[in-house]
């Protein structure tokens, strides 16, 4: 199965429909009066959607067994067509477009079952999605120009040429997948004046600073004390997001003392300096966490 344990969990929503075709009047009639002697066609067929959208994973190999927090069916009846509108949501990594055609088409299918002694010519037509809502497709942020960043590396190490960087690199890498251009990559030592003199010279011309390292609780790590000051509006929301993703994953992650805040129109971001500790803290906030740029203009949060 394809990795989702980098993903955030999401409300997630899909709609899909199937169409069953009966070839006489008789059977919509005995359909409707509840007269099919298997029994009650459509509460029966419900039924046994219900029971397949929860198990959809054991028919379908790629299928993540996922929670199903909600699903509805629905029947419209026109003419000789019975058609089973199935929707499923969910709050999750992935989504459940697969669970709601699996449903509609398991309806389908039973009512074929329930239907075929007193009708010979039943048929299953048009199984597809309706829409689907809660995945990348539903948050993206669209900009008229590239929003340009500056990656700084704090380490004493790593300035002395002791340690090769990894956390910054897997920065850039993710900004790329992001669109973000990142305009200036710079290792510097663990200094206070350095950090804030970066910040402010940087935020002139950048709309997103990020600093990897120097947010543990060692005498040296003292990014958070540089940046502190200098930040306009804390953002409480994306540091707690971090760490409650991190946590998730690794029990040290309450240890780390990310920042995030504003400085002028620019985002400031003070992540982890380990490897995991920064590619954790950018999956768990980034593409979304590129929406304050719309709300840093006035826009409400539907704008993208």
């Amino acid at each position: 199965m394809v990795d989702i344990t980098h993903k955030i969990s999401t409300l997630r929503t899909a709609t899909a429909k199937a169409t069953v075709i009966v070839s006489l009047q008789a059977t919509i009639d005995a359909v409707v009066n509840n007269l099919v002697p298997k029994g009650n066609v459509l509460e029966m067929a419900k039924t046994a959607g219900l029971f397949a959208v929860k198990n959809t994973h054991l028919s379908i190999p790629d299928c993540h067994p996922i929670p199903i927090e909600f699903t509805s069916v629905e029947y419209e009846i026109n003419a000789l067509s019975i058609d089973i509108i199935f929707k499923v949501k969910t709050v999750y990594k992935t989504g459940v477009e697969v669970e709601a055609m699996h449903g509609a088409s398991i309806v389908a299918l039973t009512m074929y079952d329930m239907l075929k002694p007193i009708d010979k010519n039943i048929e299953i037509s048009t199984i597809k999605l309706i829409n689907k809502e809660g995945g990348k497709s539903s948050f993206k942020n669209r900009f008229p120009s590239a929003i340009k960043a500056a990656v700084f590396v704090c380490s004493d190490s790593i300035f002395a040429g002791d340690k090769e960087d990894r956390s910054g690199k897997i920065i850039v890498e993710k900004l790329e997948v992001c669109g973000v251009e990142t305009t200036h990559y710079e290792i510097i030592p663990d200094e206070m004046d350095v950090i804030q003199e970066r910040a402010k010279a940087f935020s002139k011309e950048n709309q997103l600073i990020i600093f990897t390292g120097g947010t543990g609780l060692s005498p040296r790590d003292v990014t958070p004390q540089a940046l502190e000051p200098l930040l306009e509006t804390r953002i409480p929301g994306i540091e707690e997001a971090i760490r409650s993703y991190g946590q998730q994953r690794m029990p040290y992650s309450m240890l780390s003392r990310t920042v995030a805040g504003t400085l002028g129109n620019s985002l400031v971001l003070a992540l982890p300096g380990s490897t995991n500790g920064a590619k954790e803290s950018m999956d768990a906030i980034f593409p979304h966490v590129l929406h304050v740029f719309h709300i840093l203009k006035g826009n409400n949060h539907d704008a993208k």
